[in-house]
């Protein structure tokens, strides 16, 4: 554990990062995104550490921006709202893949925060909205985000009502992978964290950074790049030793484990 907003939990090669703010709702204040920030920083750095999960203590994931705070300081906000995209960038930019751990509901930037999550697991109990619209506050920053994730005409929808939508309903627009009984989710997650840290790291890496940069490229681009990244990992030791693995019939012993 090191901030107390945000406490960290290492188990072999995964990382959880709790948001840790339950009475506020977990609402994502200056202060517990500079942590979070920082710790998902200080995990990327290790190597040792191939996945990392995000997860919250307290009756909801998160409730989105801290609207006391905003409004207490209206002259900042775009320095805020700045604060938050560099934290999302840091998701995205983190060479582990990132697990949404969502046991309850997750609002505005709260649902920002699974939408930038590479996968995420929820409850059945939880709910997404993105209701910024009620309060004359237009959701554009979660957005981003979500219109990344899930299809046009469902993004509008929960844009354009703030209507929350159920985990299944979540699951089935392609917000979340999988969702489960509330008392399995820890299982769920841990076995969905097992299974990818299961590979070599650096594969997962370099993969990571490739999806994401090539999802914002044209097509012909996109193969161009792709096939580019493809030809440096078949370079890569892991590469040469998973190929000899498959070919030998055995288990690959990985430069990381």
């Amino acid at each position: 554990m090191t901030d107390s907003l945000v406490l960290r939990s290492d188990q072999g090669k995964v990382a959880t990062l709790t948001l840790n703010r339950p009475e506020a709702r977990n609402a994502l204040s200056r202060a517990l995104m500079l942590a979070l920030t920082r710790e998902i920083e200080a995990v990327a750095s290790n190597e040792a550490i191939k996945v990392i999960v995000l997860a919250a203590n307290g009756p909801v994931f998160s409730s989105g921006h801290d609207l006391k705070e905003l409004k207490a300081e209206a002259k900042a906000t775009k320095e805020i709202f700045e604060i938050c995209s560099a934290m999302m960038l840091a998701m995205t930019r983190a060479p582990q893949p990132i697990i949404a751990r969502v046991h309850a509901m997750a609002t505005a930037a709260g649902c920002q925060l699974v939408a930038t999550a590479d996968l995420a697991v929820a409850s059945d109990t939880a709910s997404f909205a993105t209701p910024g619209v009620n309060i004359g506050l237009f959701c554009s920053t979660p957005m981003v985000a979500l219109t990344r994730n899930i299809g046009r005409k469902k993004a509008m929808e929960m844009l354009l009502t703030g209507t929350p939508v159920s985990a299944g309903d979540a699951a089935a627009m392609g917000l979340v992978n999988m969702v489960t009984a509330p008392e399995k989710l820890d299982e769920t997650v841990q076995s969905l964290a097992a299974l990818i840290a299961s590979k070599s790291g650096k594969v997962l890496a370099i993969g990571k950074r490739a999806f994401y940069e090539q999802i914002e490229l044209g097509m012909a681009d996109a193969y161009t790049y792709a096939s580019v990244v493809m030809a440096k990992n078949m370079l890569e030791p892991d590469a040469t030793e998973g190929l000899d693995a498959f070919l030998g019939k055995r288990k690959p012993a990985w430069t990381n484990g």
